[in-house]
């Protein structure tokens, strides 16, 4: 996907998100991150963006914090993320491709790297507000939950920070069963940091299958994983020790 695609996710999923936490209503549980009310999630999200779109606009050229979280409420708060939103759609449509400024992923561009992390960031709490709101969710495409099954196995889980590990060494498989036969990768489990390649490179323990958009939830511990086949307790390590860490 390019950067004009995952702009156009940042857009889409923010105006969802906003709608869903509208109906939600500021108090209510969200049940996809059990600490947080509907209000906790606008104010995270829209904390992010905003931090995002000072990286691109002030060309940080290194690691800052997050800004803080604004002590807002109710229609308040709606407009304070709808804003926060509207402002990062526009930076990361209109700043330049060559634009330098600091990221952390590896990808063709700190833009690139932008708009694709904002894209599933925006993505995944829309899945959380929707989970607040109740009644049907709104889908997820086909190539851009493949997109975002890549930067999660291919960037954030070759981090340091990843806790996913096995003192003896284990391989699990994660195969889309909508998508192309290249969509399948193998995951490789050590002491260390995992290491996913593209393709079923190397026989697995485990894996974990079904459609793409629900695999991609379930790797983002949104859902429980649709098929799972050989050794459980990998789908069961990978449940408990998958949270991100942003850095």
């Amino acid at each position: 996907m390019d950067i004009s695609r995952h702009v156009q996710v940042v857009s889409e999923e923010g105006r969802l998100l906003a709608r869903a936490a509208e109906e939600a209503g500021p108090d209510a549980k969200v049940p996809t991150c059990p600490d947080w009310e509907v209000r906790d999630l606008l104010r995270h999200t829209g904390m992010v963006h905003r931090w995002a779109a000072a990286f691109i606009t002030e060309r940080r050229t290194e690691f800052r914090l997050g800004g803080q979280l604004p002590d807002l409420d109710g229609a308040a708060l709606l407009d304070w993320f709808r804003e926060g939103h509207a402002t990062l759609v526009d930076t990361l449509t209109t700043a330049p491709p060559d634009v330098e400024c600091w990221a952390f992923l590896p990808s063709p561009s700190p833009l690139a790297f932008w708009a694709r992390r904002q894209a599933n960031e925006t993505t995944v709490h829309r899945v959380d507000a929707e989970a607040a709101r109740g009644g049907t969710p709104s889908p997820v495409g086909v190539e851009f939950a493949v997109d975002g099954i890549e930067e999660l196995l291919l960037g954030f889980h070759a981090r340091e920070k990843s806790q996913v590990r096995s003192a003896i060494p284990r391989v699990l498989r994660v195969r889309a069963t909508d998508a192309a036969a290249e969509w399948s990768w193998t995951v490789h489990l050590s002491e260390g940091s995992p290491i996913a390649e593209r393709g079923a490179t190397a026989a697995a323990d485990c894996e974990v299958s079904g459609q793409a958009a629900r695999l991609y939830l379930a790797l983002w511990n949104r859902l429980p994983f649709p098929e799972v086949t050989g050794d459980r307790s990998l789908a069961a390590l990978w449940r408990q020790k998958s949270g991100i860490v942003m850095r």
